[in-house]
């Protein structure tokens, strides 16, 4: 999903860049990709697929656990655990320095 997003930004860049219809079209591309960042329906539908992908990451920690067990190295178990402890505390902002809301 990270580089399909990647990559339409890139067109997308592309696209502003090498246009010839100069600033006008890019003022209007902009408001374009405002209205619909602040569209309520993508925002939600955004929330709706990073709540289900952390579900699945849930599950799929856990099926990984019971097969690993205690194998794994300490260094990823204490990893694990940070990364979850500080997202159990209120924390705002993932990995990638986004906001959860």
């Amino acid at each position: 999903m990270r580089y399909r997003l990647t990559f339409v930004a890139g067109l997308v860049l592309g696209y502003v860049l090498g246009t010839r219809a100069g600033r006008e079209r890019y003022e209007q591309l902009k408001k374009s990709a405002r209205q619909i960042a602040q569209n309520p329906a993508v925002r939600n539908t955004a929330e709706s697929a990073a709540q289900q992908g952390r579900q699945f990451a849930g599950k799929a920690y856990h099926a990984v656990s019971e097969k690993v067990g205690e194998r794994m190295p300490d260094s990823v178990t204490d990893r694990v655990r940070s990364l979850r402890a500080r997202n159990t505390d209120g924390a705002d902002a993932d990995d990638w320095g986004t906001s959860n809301t």
